[in-house]
């Protein structure tokens, strides 16, 4: 699952476009290195997120439920 859609689904971040426009401005670290939306998130990642003043801190235990596509 993409960065940038992972911190939406997790609910880290109200908006998808918000969680894409920190990641482009380098705001977003996952395990100490700094990452881009695109970047596929595993289990055991630790994302940090540099928002204002403050630090958001958040392992990756478990990914939420993707949903299909319908054809």
């Amino acid at each position: 699952m993409r960065l940038d859609k992972y911190l939406k689904e997790a609910r880290i971040i109200k908006r998808r476009t918000v969680a894409n426009a920190l990641c482009d401005s380098e705001k977003v670290s996952v395990n100490g290195v700094v990452k881009k939306s695109s970047y596929e998130v595993v289990l055991g990642d630790k994302i940090s997120i540099k928002y204002g003043d403050n630090e958001i801190s958040h392992e990756v235990v478990t990914l939420p439920y993707e949903r299909k596509k319908k054809n």
